[in-house]
């Protein structure tokens, strides 16, 4: 009996230690919510909003305040909840320093302490939580290098660092993290080269993007055929790809490589990744132009190529990629803006899908017609094709495309007058028909769009009423403006 009663004394002696901690954690909250008014003795811990115990011990095993508008900061009582396996606090205000006490929870399996204002470093002993799989520490204030000591945590599947203020490098010994699956560390103050070492990870998810890492494309990533996702924009990569990329990763879905200095081609195998939806390369240099093996890419939403050197004197193919993109049905935003193409604007282009919605091929060489179906891209919300060597009329069937916000043909050679159906698209938010050879007047239909913002018709052969009419549009955007937001306006 004697023994009975000590180990019931031991689980309340343990029961209140678990109380004590969290007691100690809502100290140093500040819940002006209310969300942990059920912290009480008027209930047992066990059910106070966002713990969970365990069913045969009653110990603390799980604690989730998620998003409740805390701020404050945490407690090194963390510590003492020795059964706890997950702990999310993501999604608050919190700030100072992660307590070197988390390192005290061996059963920790999931640590989500993102989108606060945590500062100071990541603690190293968080090494000692053996069984940790998840850490999420992304958009708050962490600084300082990555733990060497992180190496250890043989389960890591997910690491989300984004988001920070982290420096120095990935630490080679990082390849050891074998079941790495994710692993962000998007915009940050990093440096250095990826290491190959990480070629013995499984990642599926590498984001290194907003950073300055230097070095050619990493050659570790030609080794992981199991990646869907890469970030490296805007960091210090160059060279070029291997034309082999896509045979290496077949899974990939999301390539992002824009603001860098990679050069060359690109490489047409990328086919081969017949899951990409998206592809985004653009302020690099590469030349050449868009293979049109990428036709075959059934699943491409998205194809962001602008600030490059494509379509120059290497490539004798003009614009017929944009044929081959007919067969993307998925399409939605298509930019190959700012390149060397001087080509005949084709007929092709309005058999690209109604499901685009984003189409700019601003300052190229591009001349010829706006095609009369160009109606058939019902879907489009943007349409520039400012900069370029268009000419002959504006089409009216322009004005069937209903869902335009956003249209520019400025800077080209249109003639004839402005199309009275433009009236017809009432959501327009932006009309540039600027730099020139338009005539006629301004057509009364534009008072239509009830929320035209900007409206520019300058340097054109427009008679009538042009300046009074131009004087009215931007009257009536200003007090628009005025009447709805006023204390923006300055």
């Amino acid at each position: 009996m004697a023994t009975v009663l000590m180990a019931g004394s031991s689980v309340a002696l343990d029961q209140d230690t678990d109380k004590l901690a969290l007691l100690q954690l809502e100290s140093l909250f500040n819940d002006e919510g209310g969300a942990l008014s059920s912290w009480n003795d008027s209930n047992h811990f066990c059910s106070w909003n966002g713990v969970t115990c365990g069913l045969r011990h009653r110990r603390v095993i799980s604690l989730y305040l998620h998003s409740l508008g805390l701020s404050g900061s945490i407690s090194p009582y963390v510590g003492n909840l020795s059964f706890l396996r997950s702990i999310d606090l993501g999604g608050n205000s919190l700030g100072g320093e992660i307590p070197a006490e988390i390192g005290d929870l061996p059963r920790l399996q999931s640590l989500n302490l993102s989108s606060n204002n945590l500062e100071g470093q990541i603690p190293s002993n968080i090494s000692r939580c053996s069984e940790l799989w998840r850490v999420e520490l992304d958009h708050n204030h962490l600084v300082g290098p990555l733990p060497v000591e992180m190496e250890s945590l043989s389960k890591l599947k997910i690491l989300h660092l984004s988001t920070n203020k982290l420096t120095g490098e990935i630490p080679p010994s990082f390849g050891n993290l074998s079941l790495l699956e994710e692993f962000d560390l998007l915009d940050n103050d990093m440096h250095g080269e990826v290491p190959l070492s990480l070629s013995q990870t499984r990642l599926r998810i590498f984001y290194i993007s907003i950073n300055n890492f230097a070095g050619e494309f990493p050659p570790a990533l030609y080794n992981l055929s199991s990646l869907n996702k890469i970030g490296l924009h805007q960091n210090n990569f160059y060279g070029n790809l291997r034309t082999d990329i896509g045979l290496l990763l077949p899974n990939l879905q999301q390539i992002v490589l824009s603001s860098n200095q990679f050069t060359g081609q690109i490489p047409a195998s990328f086919s081969n990744s017949t899951s990409l939806e998206q592809i985004d390369i653009d302020q690099n240099n590469f030349t050449g132009t868009l293979p049109s093996s990428f036709g075959l890419l059934q699943n491409l939403t998205w194809l962001n190529i602008p600030g490059n050197f494509l379509g120059g004197s290497s490539s004798d193919d003009g614009l017929g990629f944009i044929e081959h993109l007919s067969n993307c049905t998925m399409l939605q935003w298509l930019d190959f803006s700012i390149n060397q193409y001087e080509a005949e604007l084709p007929l092709s282009i309005t058999n690209l899908t109604t499901q685009l919605q984003w189409l700019q091929m601003f300052r190229n060489f591009i001349y010829g017609h706006i095609p009369e179906r160009i109606d058939r891209l019902i879907g489009l919300h943007r349409l520039t094709l400012e900069g370029n060597l268009l000419s002959g009329t504006i089409p009216a069937t322009i004005g069937k495309l209903s869902n335009l916000w956003h249209l520019d043909l400025g800077d080209n050679k249109f003639t004839g007058v402005i199309p009275p159906v433009i009236g017809n698209i009432t959501g327009l938010g932006h009309l540039y028909l600027y730099n020139n050879s338009l005539e006629g007047s301004i057509p009364s239909s534009l008072g239509n769009c009830k929320i035209l913002q900007e409206l520019r018709l300058c340097h054109n052969k427009l008679g009538g009423q042009y300046r009074s009419a131009c004087l009215a549009a931007v009257l009536f955007w200003y007090f628009s403006i005025f009447l709805t937001t006023p204390s923006e306006v300055p």
